[in-house]
């Protein structure tokens, strides 16, 4: 596990604590540092209030920080000159320190909530960052940038949405950018591994609460997605900037140059914002660490016959670190002459540099080519006999390592891709190069 980031004060804020029917404490063993008696009285003299937990260690229980009693400001060890992280869902006192040094982190309503703290701060001195966890949609979607959270209410905004699919007209996260950068990973209308069919994994786990978790599940992914930023500092996710996910999921946007991609979550780089939202996109995987390396791929098929064929493939990629074996490639539309198809790959780890591909036409995907595959091992009639499929090369760019490659056949006599027919492939470019 990676190193916690330089931030030595954490600040949870839990709203509307109450007391039960009965008068007990929702919280009181948190303190633990009063007699029962004691705790009991103060936490029903402070019913419907909201209680300040400073956190200044990955393992400390928290301090509590009391209303109007500057003092515990002291007793809690509150150092000024520190980072401030705030997990939010409400606000803080006037305190003698530096906005610009505050990150206010809100999810769902929260996340709006930061904003209108953010806002009203701003009036005199803007802090420095909010991040947007999922932020809420109902209500939100249609609000006006001052009744949300926006770029306006921090020198820097960041959102991560991750539920945006709408279901009669409205979806739980907001699906409109908000902020001065606004990610979207996998889409950012669901999350790989929250689907209905997942429930069984959930049950072995949670019980009789895996329904509830399941129906969360891609809500709260923004909260773990943040959360994995901090605990993997070594294996950060990127984003790519780009205008819709089709255009991502064709590999046309894995691009870095002029700032056109980051990281997501705590370590996303800040730059000096303009108020224009910035949408990046990018592709998990269903548990942390949830990074995963991106590759654009583009082949220019050769279709010897008038018909589109619509064919299903397999590519086995072999790096210097690691061997990737039989990875499924469905192309959407059928394939026509000197047509040049793009798409995207993810990888789960690091296979190094990419030096062979292995290429296969596995099993068509249509009844339509089985009619092909018999021609060309007994042709007859007057219709053109099928021959095959032609690929001079595959061009490569790895998203992460911004490099270049091009590969082709390693048997430049034999060019045709017959069905459930594997070529390979080889470097060819001795130009290869890496992006600065």
């Amino acid at each position: 596990m990676e190193s916690s980031p330089c931030v030595s004060i954490f600040l949870v804020l839990c709203i509307f604590i109450q007391s039960s029917a009965h008068g007990q404490s929702l919280g009181l063993e948190l303190l633990g540092r009063r007699s029962r008696a004691a705790e009991t009285k103060e936490t029903l003299q402070e019913t419907k209030t909201t209680r300040f937990l400073l956190f200044r260690e990955e393992t400390d229980r928290g301090c509590q920080i009391r209303l109007d009693h500057l003092d515990t400001l002291q007793q809690c060890g509150f150092n000024s000159s520190l980072p401030l992280v705030m997990i939010i869902h409400g606000w803080l006192e006037s305190v003698h320190f530096s906005p610009s040094k505050v990150h206010l982190i809100g999810y769902s309503l929260g996340a709006h909530v930061a904003g209108f703290a953010g806002s009203y701060m701003g009036r005199k001195h803007k802090i420095g960052r909010i991040t947007g966890l999922d932020a809420a949609g109902p209500l939100f979607e249609r609000a006006s940038p001052r009744d949300r959270l926006s770029p306006d209410d921090a020198n820097f905004v960041d959102a991560i949405h991750t539920f945006t699919r709408e279901h009669m007209g409205l979806s739980v996260g907001i699906k409109r950018p908000i902020a001065h950068y606004d990610f979207y990973p996998n889409g950012g209308s669901f999350q790989p591994g929250c689907h209905l069919l997942e429930l069984y994994k959930h049950i072995a786990t949670h019980g009789l609460n895996a329904i509830t978790r399941t129906i969360k599940c891609a809500h709260e992914r923004s909260v773990h997605l943040f959360i994995d930023s901090v605990l993997h500092a070594g294996m950060q996710s990127t984003a790519y900037l780009c205008k819709d996910m089709d255009s991502f999921s064709q590999g046309l946007c894995l691009s870095c140059k002029k700032g056109r991609c980051t990281t997501l979550g705590y370590y996303t780089h800040q730059e000096q914002q303009s108020k224009k939202s910035k949408s990046l996109f990018l592709m998990t995987r269903a548990q942390p660490p949830f990074k995963v390396y991106h590759y654009q791929f583009k082949i220019q098929f050769i279709n010897q016959t008038e018909k589109p064929v619509e064919p299903a493939f397999a590519m086995s990629l072999l790096g210097t670190k690691e061997e990737m074996q039989k990875i499924p490639i469905t192309l959407s539309k059928g394939i026509i002459s000197n047509k040049t198809y793009s798409f995207l790959i993810t990888l789960d780890v690091d296979i190094g540099e990419l030096i062979m591909i292995k290429f296969k036409w596995e099993n068509s995907a249509a009844w339509a080519n089985v009619w092909n595959t018999v021609q060309i091992i007994i042709p007859w009639g007057r219709e053109p006999v099928y021959s095959g499929l032609v690929l001079k090369s595959i061009k490569v760019k790895a998203g992460e390592t911004q490099q270049r490659m091009t590969f082709c056949p390693e048997n430049m006599n034999d060019l045709q891709l017959h069905p459930t027919q594997e070529k390979t492939f080889v470097r060819c470019e001795a130009n290869s190069k890496k992006l600065k």
